[in-house]
Protein backbone atom coordinates (compact mmCIF):
# COMPACT_ATOMS: atom_id res chain seq x y z
CA UNK A 1 0.00 0.00 0.00
CA UNK A 2 1.44 3.37 -1.03
CA UNK A 3 1.41 6.31 1.33
CA UNK A 4 1.67 10.00 0.51
CA UNK A 5 3.53 12.53 2.60
CA UNK A 6 1.31 14.58 4.84
CA UNK A 7 1.43 18.33 4.23
CA UNK A 8 3.58 20.31 6.64
CA UNK A 9 1.07 21.96 9.02
CA UNK A 10 3.51 24.78 9.76
CA UNK A 11 4.25 25.70 6.16
CA UNK A 12 2.62 28.86 4.82
CA UNK A 13 2.10 28.68 1.07
CA UNK A 14 2.99 31.83 -0.87
CA UNK A 15 0.41 32.64 -3.54
CA UNK A 16 1.83 35.33 -5.79
CA UNK A 17 -0.68 37.51 -7.63
CA UNK A 18 1.76 40.04 -9.12
CA UNK A 19 0.68 39.06 -12.64
CA UNK A 20 -3.03 39.40 -11.83
CA UNK A 21 -3.83 41.79 -8.96
CA UNK A 22 -0.46 43.54 -9.19
CA UNK A 23 -0.89 44.24 -12.90
CA UNK A 24 -4.23 45.94 -12.20
CA UNK A 25 -2.39 48.91 -10.66
CA UNK A 26 -2.50 51.93 -12.99
CA UNK A 27 0.51 51.92 -15.31
CA UNK A 28 1.59 48.37 -14.36
CA UNK A 29 0.28 46.48 -17.38
CA UNK A 30 2.83 44.07 -18.88
CA UNK A 31 3.35 42.49 -22.26
CA UNK A 32 3.20 38.71 -22.60
CA UNK A 33 6.98 38.53 -22.81
CA UNK A 34 7.35 40.63 -19.66
CA UNK A 35 4.87 38.42 -17.83
CA UNK A 36 6.87 35.36 -18.81
CA UNK A 37 10.06 36.94 -17.43
CA UNK A 38 8.33 37.67 -14.15
CA UNK A 39 6.81 34.18 -14.02
CA UNK A 40 10.23 32.56 -14.48
CA UNK A 41 11.61 34.78 -11.70
CA UNK A 42 8.72 33.78 -9.41
CA UNK A 43 9.40 30.11 -10.12
CA UNK A 44 13.06 30.60 -9.17
CA UNK A 45 11.91 32.42 -6.03
CA UNK A 46 10.04 29.17 -5.27
CA UNK A 47 6.56 30.61 -4.78
CA UNK A 48 3.93 27.91 -4.34
CA UNK A 49 1.24 29.39 -6.60
CA UNK A 50 1.38 31.89 -9.46
CA UNK A 51 -1.93 33.57 -10.20
CA UNK A 52 -1.06 34.24 -13.81
CA UNK A 53 -4.06 36.37 -14.71
CA UNK A 54 -7.79 36.67 -15.32
CA UNK A 55 -8.23 34.74 -18.62
CA UNK A 56 -11.75 36.03 -19.30
CA UNK A 57 -10.69 39.66 -18.93
CA UNK A 58 -9.20 39.92 -22.44
CA UNK A 59 -7.68 37.79 -25.24
CA UNK A 60 -4.26 39.11 -24.21
CA UNK A 61 -4.75 37.97 -20.63
CA UNK A 62 -5.88 34.53 -21.82
CA UNK A 63 -2.84 34.17 -24.10
CA UNK A 64 -0.43 35.23 -21.34
CA UNK A 65 -1.88 32.78 -18.81
CA UNK A 66 -1.79 30.00 -21.40
CA UNK A 67 1.84 30.81 -22.27
CA UNK A 68 2.85 30.75 -18.60
CA UNK A 69 0.99 27.48 -18.00
CA UNK A 70 2.81 25.90 -20.92
CA UNK A 71 6.32 27.04 -20.00
CA UNK A 72 6.64 27.36 -16.21
CA UNK A 73 7.31 24.30 -14.06
CA UNK A 74 7.26 24.08 -10.28
CA UNK A 75 4.54 26.39 -8.95
CA UNK A 76 0.82 25.78 -9.34
CA UNK A 77 -0.46 27.98 -12.18
CA UNK A 78 -3.78 29.60 -11.28
CA UNK A 79 -6.38 31.47 -13.30
CA UNK A 80 -9.03 33.75 -11.80
CA UNK A 81 -12.69 33.48 -12.78
CA UNK A 82 -16.03 34.86 -11.75
CA UNK A 83 -18.64 32.27 -10.79
CA UNK A 84 -20.04 31.89 -14.29
CA UNK A 85 -19.56 29.14 -16.90
CA UNK A 86 -17.83 31.29 -19.52
CA UNK A 87 -15.17 32.60 -17.11
CA UNK A 88 -14.51 29.18 -15.60
CA UNK A 89 -14.22 27.47 -18.98
CA UNK A 90 -11.73 30.10 -20.18
CA UNK A 91 -9.72 29.80 -16.98
CA UNK A 92 -9.51 26.04 -17.44
CA UNK A 93 -8.41 26.22 -21.07
CA UNK A 94 -5.79 28.81 -20.09
CA UNK A 95 -4.21 26.79 -17.23
CA UNK A 96 -4.81 23.20 -18.34
CA UNK A 97 -1.33 22.81 -19.91
CA UNK A 98 0.38 23.45 -16.56
CA UNK A 99 1.92 20.54 -14.68
CA UNK A 100 -0.11 21.70 -11.66
CA UNK A 101 -3.12 23.95 -12.12
CA UNK A 102 -5.82 25.71 -10.13
CA UNK A 103 -9.02 27.61 -10.85
CA UNK A 104 -9.78 30.48 -8.47
CA UNK A 105 -13.44 31.54 -8.42
CA UNK A 106 -14.96 34.43 -6.53
CA UNK A 107 -18.16 36.29 -5.78
CA UNK A 108 -18.76 39.30 -3.55
CA UNK A 109 -20.53 38.66 -0.24
CA UNK A 110 -20.66 41.92 1.76
CA UNK A 111 -23.94 43.79 2.20
CA UNK A 112 -22.69 46.83 0.29
CA UNK A 113 -21.60 44.68 -2.67
CA UNK A 114 -24.80 42.64 -2.61
CA UNK A 115 -26.93 45.77 -2.73
CA UNK A 116 -25.02 48.11 -5.01
CA UNK A 117 -22.83 45.95 -7.25
CA UNK A 118 -24.54 42.59 -7.65
CA UNK A 119 -28.11 43.40 -6.62
CA UNK A 120 -28.44 39.83 -5.41
CA UNK A 121 -29.97 38.32 -2.29
CA UNK A 122 -27.97 36.15 0.09
CA UNK A 123 -29.55 32.97 -1.26
CA UNK A 124 -28.52 33.92 -4.81
CA UNK A 125 -24.96 34.60 -3.68
CA UNK A 126 -24.67 31.15 -2.09
CA UNK A 127 -26.22 29.47 -5.14
CA UNK A 128 -23.83 31.33 -7.45
CA UNK A 129 -20.81 30.40 -5.31
CA UNK A 130 -21.75 26.71 -5.07
CA UNK A 131 -22.43 26.37 -8.79
CA UNK A 132 -19.14 28.09 -9.60
CA UNK A 133 -17.12 25.79 -7.35
CA UNK A 134 -18.89 22.66 -8.62
CA UNK A 135 -18.29 23.61 -12.25
CA UNK A 136 -14.62 24.39 -11.58
CA UNK A 137 -14.23 21.00 -9.86
CA UNK A 138 -15.44 19.26 -13.03
CA UNK A 139 -12.36 20.62 -14.77
CA UNK A 140 -9.83 20.78 -11.96
CA UNK A 141 -9.27 19.10 -8.57
CA UNK A 142 -7.57 22.18 -7.11
CA UNK A 143 -10.23 24.87 -6.70
CA UNK A 144 -9.99 28.03 -4.63
CA UNK A 145 -12.94 30.18 -3.62
CA UNK A 146 -12.90 33.81 -2.45
CA UNK A 147 -15.84 35.66 -0.87
CA UNK A 148 -14.93 39.14 -2.12
CA UNK A 149 -15.01 41.84 0.58
CA UNK A 150 -15.10 39.15 3.27
CA UNK A 151 -13.79 41.49 5.97
CA UNK A 152 -16.97 43.60 5.64
CA UNK A 153 -19.32 40.62 5.41
CA UNK A 154 -21.60 39.63 8.32
CA UNK A 155 -19.84 36.79 10.15
CA UNK A 156 -22.82 34.45 10.22
CA UNK A 157 -23.40 34.87 6.47
CA UNK A 158 -19.67 34.52 5.73
CA UNK A 159 -19.64 31.23 7.65
CA UNK A 160 -22.69 30.08 5.70
CA UNK A 161 -20.99 30.82 2.37
CA UNK A 162 -17.73 29.14 3.39
CA UNK A 163 -19.59 26.06 4.62
CA UNK A 164 -21.45 25.79 1.30
CA UNK A 165 -18.36 26.08 -0.92
CA UNK A 166 -16.43 23.52 1.14
CA UNK A 167 -19.32 21.09 0.70
CA UNK A 168 -19.28 21.91 -3.03
CA UNK A 169 -15.61 20.90 -3.31
CA UNK A 170 -13.42 23.96 -2.71
CA UNK A 171 -9.94 22.89 -1.57
CA UNK A 172 -8.76 26.37 -0.59
CA UNK A 173 -10.91 29.15 0.84
CA UNK A 174 -9.45 32.62 0.74
CA UNK A 175 -10.63 35.37 3.10
CA UNK A 176 -9.89 38.71 1.40
CA UNK A 177 -9.70 42.15 2.95
CA UNK A 178 -10.58 43.55 -0.46
CA UNK A 179 -10.60 47.25 0.45
CA UNK A 180 -7.96 47.21 3.19
CA UNK A 181 -10.56 47.97 5.88
CA UNK A 182 -9.83 45.53 8.69
CA UNK A 183 -7.25 45.65 11.52
CA UNK A 184 -5.21 42.75 12.93
CA UNK A 185 -7.22 42.01 16.10
CA UNK A 186 -10.51 42.16 14.24
CA UNK A 187 -9.19 39.96 11.42
CA UNK A 188 -8.02 37.28 13.88
CA UNK A 189 -11.58 37.15 15.19
CA UNK A 190 -12.92 36.55 11.66
CA UNK A 191 -10.70 33.47 11.25
CA UNK A 192 -11.45 32.28 14.78
CA UNK A 193 -15.18 32.56 14.11
CA UNK A 194 -14.94 30.60 10.87
CA UNK A 195 -12.83 27.84 12.42
CA UNK A 196 -15.41 27.50 15.19
CA UNK A 197 -18.58 27.62 13.09
CA UNK A 198 -17.68 26.01 9.73
CA UNK A 199 -17.83 22.19 9.60
CA UNK A 200 -14.93 20.60 7.73
CA UNK A 201 -12.82 23.75 7.70
CA UNK A 202 -9.77 21.86 8.98
CA UNK A 203 -9.83 19.70 5.84
CA UNK A 204 -9.17 22.65 3.51
CA UNK A 205 -6.50 25.32 3.36
CA UNK A 206 -7.39 28.77 4.64
CA UNK A 207 -5.89 31.67 2.71
CA UNK A 208 -5.65 35.42 3.21
CA UNK A 209 -5.56 38.28 0.69
CA UNK A 210 -5.06 41.79 2.09
CA UNK A 211 -4.95 45.22 0.51
CA UNK A 212 -2.91 48.06 1.94
CA UNK A 213 -5.33 51.01 2.02
CA UNK A 214 -4.57 51.64 5.70
CA UNK A 215 -0.99 50.36 5.52
CA UNK A 216 -1.97 47.16 7.35
CA UNK A 217 -1.80 44.50 4.62
CA UNK A 218 1.29 42.75 6.00
CA UNK A 219 0.12 43.04 9.63
CA UNK A 220 -3.33 41.70 8.76
CA UNK A 221 -1.84 38.80 6.78
CA UNK A 222 0.39 37.86 9.71
CA UNK A 223 -2.61 38.06 12.06
CA UNK A 224 -4.40 35.60 9.78
CA UNK A 225 -1.42 33.23 9.96
CA UNK A 226 -1.60 33.38 13.75
CA UNK A 227 -5.30 32.49 13.45
CA UNK A 228 -4.66 29.46 11.24
CA UNK A 229 -4.30 30.69 7.64
CA UNK A 230 -1.71 28.68 5.74
CA UNK A 231 -1.65 30.59 2.46
CA UNK A 232 -0.81 34.27 1.96
CA UNK A 233 -1.73 36.02 -1.28
CA UNK A 234 0.73 38.81 -2.01
CA UNK A 235 2.67 40.66 -4.72
CA UNK A 236 6.27 41.61 -5.39
CA UNK A 237 6.91 45.12 -4.01
CA UNK A 238 3.29 45.16 -2.79
CA UNK A 239 2.02 46.48 -6.14
CA UNK A 240 -1.68 46.33 -6.86
CA UNK A 241 -4.90 48.28 -7.06
CA UNK A 242 -5.08 51.57 -5.12
CA UNK A 243 -2.50 51.38 -2.29
CA UNK A 244 -1.45 47.88 -3.33
CA UNK A 245 -1.37 44.42 -1.77
CA UNK A 246 0.48 42.61 0.96
CA UNK A 247 4.17 42.85 0.06
CA UNK A 248 5.64 39.40 -0.60
CA UNK A 249 9.17 40.27 0.46
CA UNK A 250 8.00 41.87 3.71
CA UNK A 251 5.67 39.09 4.84
CA UNK A 252 8.17 36.38 3.87
CA UNK A 253 10.99 37.97 5.83
CA UNK A 254 8.70 38.64 8.80
CA UNK A 255 7.95 34.92 8.95
CA UNK A 256 11.61 34.05 8.50
CA UNK A 257 13.05 36.49 11.04
CA UNK A 258 10.30 35.80 13.59
CA UNK A 259 9.77 32.09 12.88
CA UNK A 260 10.02 31.13 16.59
CA UNK A 261 7.17 33.54 17.33
CA UNK A 262 4.85 32.54 14.48
CA UNK A 263 5.74 28.87 14.47
CA UNK A 264 5.41 28.93 10.70
CA UNK A 265 7.71 29.12 7.69
CA UNK A 266 7.65 29.40 3.90
CA UNK A 267 9.54 27.64 1.14
CA UNK A 268 10.74 30.89 -0.45
CA UNK A 269 14.40 31.24 -1.48
CA UNK A 270 14.85 34.62 0.20
CA UNK A 271 18.12 35.27 -1.65
CA UNK A 272 16.01 35.77 -4.77
CA UNK A 273 13.87 38.54 -3.22
CA UNK A 274 15.98 41.53 -4.21
CA UNK A 275 16.63 40.55 -7.85
CA UNK A 276 12.95 39.68 -8.31
CA UNK A 277 11.93 43.00 -6.76
CA UNK A 278 14.30 44.85 -9.07
CA UNK A 279 13.01 43.00 -12.13
CA UNK A 280 9.36 43.77 -11.37
CA UNK A 281 10.21 47.39 -10.59
CA UNK A 282 11.95 47.80 -13.93
CA UNK A 283 9.23 46.08 -15.96
CA UNK A 284 6.32 47.94 -14.35
CA UNK A 285 8.09 51.29 -13.99
CA UNK A 286 7.01 51.35 -10.32
CA UNK A 287 10.19 52.29 -8.50
CA UNK A 288 10.83 50.92 -5.03
CA UNK A 289 10.97 53.70 -2.38
CA UNK A 290 14.44 54.07 -0.88
CA UNK A 291 13.08 53.44 2.63
CA UNK A 292 10.95 50.41 1.73
CA UNK A 293 11.35 47.49 4.11
CA UNK A 294 13.57 44.57 3.02
CA UNK A 295 14.40 45.66 -0.57
CA UNK A 296 14.69 49.47 -0.40
CA UNK A 297 18.09 51.07 -0.99
CA UNK A 298 18.18 52.31 2.60
CA UNK A 299 17.03 49.05 4.18
CA UNK A 300 20.61 48.15 5.16
CA UNK A 301 22.17 51.64 5.17
CA UNK A 302 23.52 53.05 8.44
CA UNK A 303 24.41 56.73 8.63
CA UNK A 304 24.02 57.69 12.30
CA UNK A 305 27.36 57.53 14.09
CA UNK A 306 26.07 55.43 16.98
CA UNK A 307 24.59 52.94 14.52
CA UNK A 308 27.84 52.70 12.56
CA UNK A 309 29.80 52.14 15.78
CA UNK A 310 27.47 49.31 16.79
CA UNK A 311 27.60 47.76 13.33
CA UNK A 312 31.38 47.67 13.44
CA UNK A 313 31.21 45.73 16.70
CA UNK A 314 28.47 43.32 15.58
CA UNK A 315 25.99 43.51 12.70
CA UNK A 316 23.10 42.33 14.90
CA UNK A 317 23.20 45.57 16.90
CA UNK A 318 21.21 47.30 14.17
CA UNK A 319 20.43 44.59 11.59
CA UNK A 320 17.80 41.93 12.26
CA UNK A 321 18.60 40.32 8.90
CA UNK A 322 21.61 40.32 6.63
CA UNK A 323 21.51 41.93 3.18
CA UNK A 324 22.81 38.65 1.78
CA UNK A 325 19.67 36.94 3.12
CA UNK A 326 17.52 38.85 0.62
CA UNK A 327 20.01 38.81 -2.25
CA UNK A 328 21.65 42.23 -1.81
CA UNK A 329 25.38 42.23 -2.44
CA UNK A 330 27.74 43.95 -0.01
CA UNK A 331 30.34 44.60 -2.71
CA UNK A 332 30.96 47.96 -4.34
CA UNK A 333 33.16 48.38 -7.42
CA UNK A 334 32.99 45.16 -9.40
CA UNK A 335 33.92 45.49 -13.07
CA UNK A 336 35.64 47.82 -15.48
CA UNK A 337 36.03 48.49 -19.21
CA UNK A 338 38.55 45.67 -19.60
CA UNK A 339 36.35 43.03 -17.97
CA UNK A 340 35.40 40.17 -20.25
CA UNK A 341 32.18 38.34 -20.97
CA UNK A 342 32.97 35.53 -18.52
CA UNK A 343 33.57 37.93 -15.63
CA UNK A 344 30.36 39.78 -16.49
CA UNK A 345 28.37 36.53 -16.58
CA UNK A 346 29.75 35.46 -13.19
CA UNK A 347 28.94 38.80 -11.60
CA UNK A 348 25.39 38.64 -12.97
CA UNK A 349 25.00 35.19 -11.37
CA UNK A 350 26.42 36.45 -8.06
CA UNK A 351 23.85 39.23 -8.05
CA UNK A 352 21.11 36.61 -8.32
CA UNK A 353 20.01 37.10 -11.94
CA UNK A 354 19.54 34.45 -14.61
CA UNK A 355 19.82 35.39 -18.29
CA UNK A 356 19.61 33.30 -21.42
CA UNK A 357 22.36 33.68 -24.02
CA UNK A 358 20.51 36.32 -26.05
CA UNK A 359 19.73 38.44 -22.98
CA UNK A 360 23.31 38.10 -21.73
CA UNK A 361 24.67 39.24 -25.10
CA UNK A 362 22.46 42.33 -25.09
CA UNK A 363 23.33 43.17 -21.50
CA UNK A 364 27.08 42.69 -22.12
CA UNK A 365 26.95 44.87 -25.22
CA UNK A 366 25.31 47.65 -23.17
CA UNK A 367 27.82 47.07 -20.37
CA UNK A 368 30.71 47.78 -22.73
CA UNK A 369 29.05 51.02 -23.83
CA UNK A 370 28.59 52.10 -20.21
CA UNK A 371 32.15 51.09 -19.33
CA UNK A 372 33.46 53.48 -21.97
CA UNK A 373 31.55 56.34 -20.31
CA UNK A 374 31.89 55.54 -16.61
CA UNK A 375 35.09 55.23 -14.65
CA UNK A 376 33.51 53.06 -11.97
CA UNK A 377 30.97 50.30 -12.59
CA UNK A 378 28.92 49.35 -9.52
CA UNK A 379 26.54 46.49 -8.79
CA UNK A 380 23.56 48.79 -9.27
CA UNK A 381 24.81 49.57 -12.79
CA UNK A 382 24.98 45.86 -13.57
CA UNK A 383 21.51 45.27 -12.11
CA UNK A 384 20.02 48.05 -14.24
CA UNK A 385 21.56 46.59 -17.39
CA UNK A 386 20.35 43.10 -16.55
CA UNK A 387 16.74 43.98 -15.80
CA UNK A 388 16.63 45.96 -19.05
CA UNK A 389 18.14 43.07 -20.97
CA UNK A 390 15.02 42.68 -23.09
CA UNK A 391 13.92 46.32 -22.74
CA UNK A 392 16.10 48.96 -24.34
CA UNK A 393 18.06 46.26 -26.10
CA UNK A 394 15.07 44.58 -27.69
CA UNK A 395 15.39 44.50 -31.47
CA UNK A 396 12.71 46.46 -33.27
CA UNK A 397 12.08 48.11 -36.59
CA UNK A 398 13.74 51.36 -35.54
CA UNK A 399 17.31 51.44 -34.19
CA UNK A 400 18.93 54.69 -33.05
CA UNK A 401 22.32 55.25 -34.60
CA UNK A 402 22.93 58.91 -33.73
CA UNK A 403 21.40 61.57 -31.49
CA UNK A 404 22.59 65.18 -31.45
CA UNK A 405 21.24 67.81 -29.06
CA UNK A 406 21.66 71.58 -29.05
CA UNK A 407 20.35 73.39 -25.97
CA UNK A 408 21.21 76.23 -23.65
CA UNK A 409 19.89 79.18 -21.69
CA UNK A 410 18.06 81.63 -23.93
CA UNK A 411 18.14 79.32 -26.96
CA UNK A 412 15.58 77.00 -28.50
CA UNK A 413 16.46 73.34 -27.95
CA UNK A 414 16.99 71.30 -31.10
CA UNK A 415 17.55 67.61 -31.73
CA UNK A 416 18.71 65.62 -34.75
CA UNK A 417 18.39 61.84 -34.99
CA UNK A 418 19.59 59.20 -37.39
CA UNK A 419 17.64 55.95 -37.30
CA UNK A 420 18.04 52.63 -39.07
CA UNK A 421 14.76 51.33 -40.49
CA UNK A 422 15.49 47.59 -40.40
CA UNK A 423 12.19 46.70 -42.04
CA UNK A 424 13.02 48.64 -45.22
CA UNK A 425 16.84 48.47 -44.98
CA UNK A 426 17.39 52.24 -44.99
CA UNK A 427 18.47 55.11 -42.74
CA UNK A 428 16.40 58.18 -41.94
CA UNK A 429 17.56 61.52 -40.57
CA UNK A 430 15.23 64.07 -38.98
CA UNK A 431 15.46 67.15 -36.78
CA UNK A 432 13.04 69.09 -34.59
CA UNK A 433 12.90 71.83 -32.00
CA UNK A 434 11.08 71.68 -28.70
CA UNK A 435 10.57 73.10 -25.25
CA UNK A 436 13.79 71.58 -23.93
CA UNK A 437 16.15 68.90 -25.25
CA UNK A 438 13.94 65.95 -24.27
CA UNK A 439 10.89 67.36 -26.05
CA UNK A 440 13.02 68.13 -29.12
CA UNK A 441 14.39 64.57 -29.19
CA UNK A 442 10.88 63.10 -28.90
CA UNK A 443 9.58 65.25 -31.76
CA UNK A 444 12.52 64.28 -33.97
CA UNK A 445 11.80 60.58 -33.30
CA UNK A 446 8.14 61.07 -34.16
CA UNK A 447 9.01 62.79 -37.44
CA UNK A 448 11.46 60.07 -38.40
CA UNK A 449 9.11 57.17 -37.65
CA UNK A 450 5.74 58.72 -38.44
CA UNK A 451 4.40 57.60 -35.04
CA UNK A 452 2.89 60.35 -32.86
CA UNK A 453 2.51 59.65 -29.16
CA UNK A 454 0.93 61.51 -26.27
CA UNK A 455 3.35 61.66 -23.34
CA UNK A 456 1.60 61.04 -20.02
CA UNK A 457 4.53 60.60 -17.65
CA UNK A 458 8.33 60.95 -17.67
CA UNK A 459 10.08 59.33 -14.72
CA UNK A 460 13.83 59.59 -14.12
CA UNK A 461 15.78 57.58 -11.56
CA UNK A 462 19.50 57.72 -10.83
CA UNK A 463 20.85 54.18 -10.76
CA UNK A 464 23.95 55.01 -8.69
CA UNK A 465 25.58 58.05 -7.14
CA UNK A 466 28.06 60.42 -8.77
CA UNK A 467 28.10 62.79 -11.73
CA UNK A 468 28.60 59.88 -14.14
CA UNK A 469 25.71 57.81 -12.79
CA UNK A 470 23.38 56.09 -15.19
CA UNK A 471 19.90 57.50 -15.52
CA UNK A 472 16.96 55.11 -15.92
CA UNK A 473 14.01 56.75 -17.67
CA UNK A 474 10.50 55.31 -17.80
CA UNK A 475 8.01 56.97 -20.14
CA UNK A 476 4.28 56.30 -20.16
CA UNK A 477 2.50 57.35 -23.33
CA UNK A 478 -0.89 57.01 -24.96
CA UNK A 479 -1.42 55.90 -28.55
CA UNK A 480 -4.93 55.60 -30.00
CA UNK A 481 -6.31 55.62 -26.47
CA UNK A 482 -4.10 52.74 -25.30
CA UNK A 483 -1.30 53.11 -22.72
CA UNK A 484 2.25 52.04 -23.55
CA UNK A 485 5.39 52.11 -21.43
CA UNK A 486 9.04 52.18 -22.39
CA UNK A 487 12.37 52.32 -20.58
CA UNK A 488 15.80 53.60 -21.44
CA UNK A 489 19.15 53.57 -19.68
CA UNK A 490 22.16 55.81 -20.26
CA UNK A 491 24.63 58.09 -18.51
CA UNK A 492 23.03 60.82 -20.65
CA UNK A 493 19.45 61.37 -19.45
CA UNK A 494 18.32 62.83 -22.79
CA UNK A 495 19.59 59.73 -24.55
CA UNK A 496 17.92 57.55 -21.90
CA UNK A 497 14.63 59.34 -22.56
CA UNK A 498 15.04 58.97 -26.32
CA UNK A 499 15.74 55.24 -25.94
CA UNK A 500 12.62 54.83 -23.81
CA UNK A 501 10.51 56.75 -26.35
CA UNK A 502 11.90 54.72 -29.24
CA UNK A 503 11.13 51.50 -27.39
CA UNK A 504 7.47 52.55 -27.27
CA UNK A 505 7.53 53.44 -30.96
CA UNK A 506 8.90 49.98 -31.73
CA UNK A 507 6.11 48.41 -29.70
CA UNK A 508 3.51 50.40 -31.62
CA UNK A 509 5.17 49.38 -34.90
CA UNK A 510 5.11 45.71 -33.89
CA UNK A 511 1.41 45.99 -33.06
CA UNK A 512 0.74 47.58 -36.46
CA UNK A 513 2.65 44.79 -38.21
CA UNK A 514 0.78 42.10 -36.26
CA UNK A 515 -2.57 43.68 -37.14
CA UNK A 516 -1.54 43.91 -40.79
CA UNK A 517 -0.54 40.24 -40.84
CA UNK A 518 -3.84 39.21 -39.21
CA UNK A 519 -5.78 41.20 -41.83
CA UNK A 520 -3.84 39.59 -44.70
CA UNK A 521 -4.38 36.09 -43.28
CA UNK A 522 -8.10 36.76 -42.84
CA UNK A 523 -8.36 38.03 -46.42
CA UNK A 524 -6.52 35.00 -47.84
CA UNK A 525 -8.75 32.66 -45.83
Amino acid sequence: MSTSARPDPDKVMIFDTTLRDGEQAPGCSMTEREKLRVAHALAELNVDVIEAGFPAASPGDFDAVQAIAGSISGPVICGLARCNPEDIEKAWHAVRAAQRHRIHVFVATSAIHREYKLQMAKEEIIKNAVEGVKLARRYCEDVEFSPEDASRTELDFLAEVVTAVIEAGATTVNIPDTVGYTVPGEFREVFAYLRKHVPGIDAIRLSVHCHDDLGLAVANSLAAVEAGARQIECTINGIGERAGNCSLEEVVMALKVREPYFGAHTGIDSRRLYPTSRLVSSITGMHVPRNKAVVGENAFAHEAGIHQHGMLRHHATYEIMRPEDVGISRSNLVLGKHSGRHAFRERVKQLGFRLDDAELSRAFKEFKKVADRKKDIFDADIEALVVNADGTGTPGRWQMRELHITAGTGTIAAAAVKLDDTENDRSIEEAAVGDGPVAAAFKALERATGVTLKLKNFDLRSVTLGDDAQGEVTVTVEYNGQPFRGQGLSTDIVEAGARAYLEVINRVSRRHQAAKTDTQEAASA
